[in-house]
């Protein structure tokens, strides 16, 4: 019995001294993990690079979204003053057109009728005219009455009126008096462009009707595209013109392309309470940019110098923002891993909020992140 008590109580001894060593491997492996070695083959043939924390300069910056936009010049809509049917429309969306060409041809008996009634007026108009200036001749020879000349004015006059409503109806419409005083009546009219561009909505087809109120096509000129950014109302004292804007097309490029602020908004939209800015686009001339691009914009306000290493040398680790302390340089380079508190970002530097613990110190301004993502 006696052995069987000494067996178990040699027992417990081992199994609480292998617990006290496992307990002191871990702690070490912890401790461990805070530094890294790198041997100087290693830094040389990665090409690393030891730096410092330095003052940099961070924009300070206001965020937005807009879209792309031609100003109002540069967009028409096509439409007709009378209903009528398409006899002939060429065009494509995407196709050019130059301002005066020719778009679209439409028909209607009521074209006819307006030219029948604006000939029947004209000559009747000459005959009036000739009654009125013969019955003046007579008003003032005292051969006629007051009554008679003063008929014979009215009726042309009114005439008159008449004949000038008609005349501007056929211009509006693009027809020629001129032939239509000449006995040439047409049952078609044409539009044609009112500016130069290219063609973004066709909303009929030939033989299609049309009324007044129908656009019949959409022209707008890209010559001048610009940025219309929607801005929330605490960030518009901010914004002043001139300043530079940094945007991007998410669902088209990455590419960062730049504009400037033109114009800002005066009125508050109370729906979601923004204001339009106005910013007009560098080398817009050379763009490939569409209508109606949807944009993330970055406003520039401002600037200031604030402590800041280079991303390079930072990584992100769960979450987590680290750097690499040079600790010891002998034979090789003993890192010690450090967390930052990060604040603003730029393309090539990050803010540090904690400089307290990196100042006067060395840093691996290059390859922190193979090593400390590799430590992982």
């Amino acid at each position: 019995m006696k052995h069987i008590y000494s067996i178990l109580f040699l027992l417990t001894i081992l199994s609480c001294g292998n617990s006290e060593k496992e307990t002191t491997v871990i702690q070490e492996t912890q401790n461990h993990q805070d530094e890294i070695f790198v041997a100087k083959s290693q830094f040389d043939s990665e090409k690393m690079k030891l730096g410092k924390l330095a003052l940099q300069d961070f924009n300070q910056t206001v965020t937005s979204t807009g879209f792309i936009d031609v100003p109002p010049s540069s967009k028409a809509s096509v439409t007709t003053f009378m209903e009528g049917y398409i006899k002939n429309t060429p065009l494509l969306v995407g196709d050019e057109v130059k301002k005066g060409q020719l778009l679209v041809t439409l028909e209607n008996p009521e074209f006819v009728e307006l030219q029948q009634n604006y000939l029947e007026v004209s000559n009747k108009l000459k005959y009036l005219k000739s009654e009125f200036e013969r019955q003046e001749t007579l008003y003032k020879e005292n051969i006629t009455s007051q009554k008679n000349y003063l008929k014979a004015e009215s009726d042309y006059k009114s005439n008159l009126a008449h004949y000038n409503g008609l005349k501007q109806k056929l211009k509006m419409l693009n027809i020629n008096s001129t032939n239509v005083e000449n006995g040439n009546i047409s049952s078609t009219i044409n539009l044609y462009a009112p500016i130069q561009g290219s063609v973004t909505k066709v909303n009929i087809s030939n033989g299609s009707y049309v009324s007044a109120s129908t656009e019949i096509l959409e022209i707008i000129n890209t010559e001048h595209i610009h940025l219309e950014l929607l801005v929330f109302e605490k960030d518009i004292l901010k914004i002043k013109k001139e300043q530079h804007i940094n945007f991007t097309v998410p669902e088209a490029s990455k590419e960062v392309f730049k504009a400037k602020v033109y114009l800002v908004g005066t009125s508050i939209d109370p729906l979601n309470r923004t204001i339009k800015v106005h910013g007009h686009i560098e080398d817009d001339e050379d763009s490939s940019f569409v209508t109606g691009m949807f944009v993330e914009a970055t406003i520039i306000t401002g600037s200031s110098k604030t402590n800041a290493l280079p991303n390079d040398a930072v990584a992100e680790i769960d979450g987590a923002f680290y750097a690499l302390i040079l600790d010891k340089q002998d034979e090789g380079y003993t890192f010690k891993k450090t967390e930052i508190e990060v604040g603003k970002q730029s393309e090539a530097f990050i803010e540090v909020l904690n400089p307290e613990d990196f100042n006067n110190k060395q840093v691996l301004a290059k390859g922190a992140f193979m090593l400390l993502s590799g430590g992982d």
